[in-house]
This record gives C-alpha cells, sequence and structure tokens, in this order.
C-alpha cells in the first residue's frame, strides 16, 4: 500500500491506475476507522480493480463549538488496518494544501441541506460537498463507497453529483453494528460506560418506529411520540432532532407515513452527539 500526502503524487498515481484501463473505488473517511468503514473497503476492493482510501478530518464540515479538536485520530493504526485490507493507496492531505490560503470556492445543495443534521449544524454539509468534491476531483474514482448510516449525506452527495455531471457512481452500503445494535461510529470511542449503554436508546427507538409501522401506525406524529419517549428515558440523553422523512428528497412525512421513509434521529449522549437511521 502506498502511503500519498500530496495532492500531485495522488493524482499521477491515479492518473496511472486510469492509463492502465483500471476502475478505481474511493472510499473517503475521516479515520479512526472501524468495521463500518472497512465494510466499504470491502466492498471496493470486490468490486473494483484499485481501491484508494482517504483519512482527512474535514474542519470545514465541523461548528465553532463542535468536537473538531476532539474527533478521534490514529493514522498509523488506521493505515496498518488498511494495508492488511489491501487497499492500494492511503491518502492523507494536509489542511494546507486542501485548503491554501485565499480558499474561497464552497459546493452547496440546496434545501436538501437544511433539514436533519443540516438544521442543527449549519454549514456542515456546505463543508462534506466541497471536501467530497475536491476528492472526486482529485481521486477521479469509478465508484465512491459510502455507508447508510450517514443517510443524509448519501442523498446529498448523490444529488450533487446528478446536478453537477460528476462522472463517478455513489454506492450505499447498509449499517454496520454491534451485537446490541449500536451503529458502529468513530465517536463511540468517546463514550463512557454508562454512556455506552445508554447510546442503545438510538437504536431501541428505531426498533419501536419499525414495530408500530408493522403493526399499521402511519401517523408520524404518533411515531416519533413513542421513539422520544424511550430516548427520554436515559438520563444522559438528549434528542436533537427525531424525524420521517421521504427517503430520496428527505421531505417530511409530517402526517402519513407512504413510500419508502427514512426514519433519523441525532442524540446526544452527554456531549457526544450520534446518529443512525432506518429504512422503512
Amino acid at each position: 500500500m502506498k502511503r500519498i500526502q500530496t495532492i500531485k503524487e495522488v493524482k499521477n498515481e491515479m492518473c496511472r491506475y486510469r492509463s492502465e484501463g483500471q476502475v478505481i473505488g474511493f472510499v473517503p473517511t475521516m479515520g479512526y476507522l472501524h468495521e463500518g468503514h472497512l465494510s466499504l473497503v470491502r466492498e471496493s476492493i470486490k468490486q473494483t480493480d484499485r481501491t484508494a482510501v482517504s483519512v482527512y478530518v474535514n474542519p470545514k464540515q465541523f461548528g465553532p463549538d463542535e468536537d473538531y479538536l476532539q474527533y478521534p485520530r490514529d493514522i498509523d493504526r488506521d493505515a496498518d488496518v488498511l494495508e492488511k485490507e489491501g487497499v492500494d493507496v492511503l491518502f492523507t492531505c494536509q489542511d494546507r494544501e486542501m485548503y491554501p490560503k485565499g480558499y474561497k470556492t464552497y459546493v452547496e445543495v440546496q434545501d436538501y441541506q437544511d433539514v436533519l443534521c443540516g438544521a442543527s449544524r449549519p454549514g456542515h454539509f456546505r463543508g462534506v460537498c466541497t471536501v467530497v468534491l475536491k476528492l472526486f476531483q482529485i481521486i477521479k474514482p469509478d465508484i465512491a463507497f459510502f455507508g447508510q448510516k450517514d443517510a443524509q449525506q448519501a442523498v446529498i452527495l448523490k444529488k450533487m453529483v446528478k446536478d453537477l455531471n460528476a462522472e463517478v457512481k455513489i454506492s450505499v452500503h447498509p449499517i454496520v453494528r454491534e451485537k446490541d445494535g449500536l451503529a458502529l461510529s468513530s465517536r463511540n470511542a468517546l463514550l463512557r460506560p454508562r454512556q455506552r449503554k445508554a447510546a442503545l436508546c438510538l437504536y431501541q427507538s428505531l426498533q419501536i418506529a419499525k414495530q408500530a409501522i408493522l403493526k399499521g401506525q402511519t401517523d408520524s406524529l404518533k411515531i416519533i411520540h413513542l421513539m422520544k419517549e424511550r430516548i427520554n428515558k436515559e438520563k444522559q440523553a438528549q434528542w436533537d432532532y427525531v424525524e420521517i422523512v421521504d427517503k430520496n428528497n428527505l421531505e417530511s412525512l409530517s402526517k402519513v407515513i407512504k413510500g419508502e421513509t427514512l426514519i433519523a434521529l441525532a442524540v446526544y449522549i452527554g456531549q457526544v452527539r450520534l446518529i443512525d437511521n432506518i429504512i422503512i
């Protein structure tokens, strides 16, 4: 595996692969890798000829009061894991090269970016879209792999790619969970033991919603109420949002659930913000 830190060098390496007619898969990450990330890496290795992974904690997607400095990092551990998986290129870029002095250009997907996580994290998806599009321009992958845990991000990036005619396929794969249902996240490492137990309220509230729907409940407000009741039982939990929306355009289903539905939530466990979702 090649560890590359400069844009010029990784562009040259990707150009060499393309000149040989090889299909390039790409997994963009912020590092501190877990099985969720590795499931995407394995899909890329299975589906493509060459796999590149980026590890970059993007400052542009963190607000001023968010956990950018506390976000877990261990690049040497990540590199060891990726090499064992058979990744071809690990790209780690410095802020000064990704956003050089005088940088002024940003990418937004209007409306989609203003709901769910975007409502409480203004500017977050502007930062996500900007860095992902830059990475697409640098790597020029044929297929980019993302996880369903970041459901809103996946919808937004698909829209960005379609609207800007980017020549990359967005491939979204299922959430990877612990045995007790907790969705894998790099932020889980920040949880204390009692908080880790409290964090199960996210998955459990989603299961409550699923069971209610399977029993015939279609009133989204009643389902949301049931979910919030479960979360509110945890002293260390404070919900940010609990929403039921259209899976494809993120429009709120404020009355009756119909069609492909995304049930999504964000919950603070202490100071740690976690997200989860299911599709019905």
